[in-house]
This record gives C-alpha cells, structure tokens and sequence, in this order.
C-alpha cells in the first residue's frame, strides 16, 4: 500500500510515517520546509516538498495513494482562517479525485461538530462535511480533544505572573496527547476497514484547571500555584500582547467560552471513547518539567 502523509513530521506525521513504513508500507510526506526531506528520507519515506496552497504540488504529490492522512496546517499569518482551511480542504479534495484515492484520515477537532463559535475549529465543520460529499471516499474522522501541548502556554504565566489559567477551567476539560493520536491514527491507516464517513473521538485524559495547576505546579516545584479563570475579554487582550493578531486572539477566546460553557465537550461525553495511554502526570515530567526549564 502506498500512503500519502501531509503535515510532514510533526507530533503525529513522524511517528505515523515510522509506523507505515516498519509495516512494510510505501509512504510520501508532503511538507512545507526543503530541510526536513533529509529527515523524512532517513525514516524510508519520500520527501514532496511544496506547499498545501498548491492545488498542481497536491495532486502530483498524492499519485498513487491509496489512503492519505489529512491535517489542515495552522496559520497565524492569515486574515481568514476559515477561508483558508476551505481552500486547503478543497485542494485536498481535488487531488484525492484527481488520483481516485478511495481512504482518507482527517485530523479534525473536538468541537467540529458545531461549525459555529469554536473559533479555530469552525472551519473543521466544513471540511468534514466536504470530505462527505466526495464521491467513493471512506472517512475516518479523528476529533481529539484539548492537546496537552497547549499547556506550554502556562509556562510564561507561571514564570511572570505565578498563576495558571484561561477563560475555562471551573468543569473538567478533557485532554489529548499527540502520541495518543498518532496511535490512533496509525492504526485506522494500517486498517482501512470504515466505510462512508465515521467519527472517532480521542481523549488521554480529564481534569480541572485546579487539577491541572496541581500536577504541572508539582512538576516545576509549585504545587500551590492556583489555576485562575480570566474573562473573555482579559484572555482576548493577554493573547494580543503575547503577540497574536487580534483575529486570532478573538478567535481562540470564542472557543475557550465555547468549552466553558460546556458546549464544545458535549458531542464528545455523548460519544465517549477510551482513553489513551498518556496521562496529564506522563506530560508534566517528561514535557512540561523541561519546557520550563527545570
């Protein structure tokens, strides 16, 4: 089988490319930067280098797949982020077509179930329900939940102003670690036995914002530090003078409202799946700890 690996080698490209390929698999990883195709050939895969925005590099770059792995690449530098994950999505969509590709995995979001006030994933809405209409192809759609990566975001706040927070945090949130969905996803490419358009969440863990302060806290040696719930307004304004446009600032507000609200989590506790092997404790030694500088 020959499989086609967009997003290059990050936390879940590169362990899903060594995945394949140690099953005996042909695999292409599309990506952006020409310095990481020496790395992507040592893992015995094929580097296409060139760039998700274009339409010609995807439907060469996609011949004679048989199943492609789909992420939407996060931008921070456009000015309409749900236009530009459709325009991703329909370059996708065309060069799946181009080469009658009948197996895709998309990285989706929990939350993409709503396609309105989730900020970011709204316009994962729209490129589930796009990948349903195209004639032939089977789906699996992955939702994972909070990444626990986004937590680095509380090392500044720890360091500076001795809290944790965000404009969620008073219910539990529910968290996902990279290897849990690259795990997953390895094994629905491995599988390919879904059929039409089929939802899977993926979850590691669930806990507070208090819970969350006590483990990253004890990792760092401050076990006491509080997890405070900002409003809307002062997590919009902290995120623009970290430097993110105000767009972007907005738009990560609106989903942190969304979550509190319990909106964003409610599809998944519906649908709820197993858990993964990588716990909030696993993330705050081996990752956090680190990051922080301890």
């Amino acid at each position: 089988m020959h499989y086609v690996i967009t997003g290059s080698i990050g936390h879940t490209g590169k362990p899903i490319t060594e995945g394949l390929v140690k099953a005996g698999h042909t695999v292409t990883v599309v990506t952006s930067s020409p310095a990481k195709a020496a790395t992507i050939e040592a893992l015995g895969a094929k580097a296409a280098v060139g760039s998700v925005d274009d339409g010609a590099f995807l439907k060469e770059a996609f011949a004679g797949a048989d199943a492609v792995y789909l992420l939407i690449p996060s931008r921070f530098d456009v000015s309409d982020w749900r236009a530009y994950q459709n325009k991703v999505a329909d370059n996708y969509i065309d060069a799946i077509q181009a080469n009658d590709i009948r197996f895709a995995v998309l990285l989706s979001s929990i939350g993409a179930d709503l396609g309105k006030g989730t900020g970011p994933v709204d316009g994962l809405y729209d490129v589930e329900h796009k990948l349903g209409k195209v004639e032939g192809l089977n789906t699996k759609i992955l939702r994972p939940s909070y990444f626990m990566y986004n937590l680095f975001s509380m090392i500044d706040l720890a360091k500076n102003m001795g809290i944790m927070g965000a404009n969620f945090g008073g219910d539990p949130i529910v968290l996902t670690h990279t290897d849990d969905i690259a795990n997953v996803a390895l094994g629905e490419l491995l599988n390919l036995d879904f059929t039409g358009q089929q939802v899977r969440y993926i979850a590691s863990d669930e806990r507070t914002g208090s819970e969350i302060a006590r483990v990253l806290g004890g990792a760092i040696g401050k076990p006491e530090i509080p997890w405070v719930v900002f409003s809307d307004e002062q997590t919009a304004a902290g995120m623009q003078q970290a430097g993110m446009s105000e767009e972007t600032a907005l738009a990560y507000a609106t989903m942190g409202e969304t979550i509190r609200s319990g909106k964003m989590q409610a599809d998944f506790f519906r649908n709820k799946p197993v858990y993964g092997k990588v716990k909030l404790e696993d993330f705050a030694k081996n990752e956090f700890a680190p990051a922080f500088g301890v």
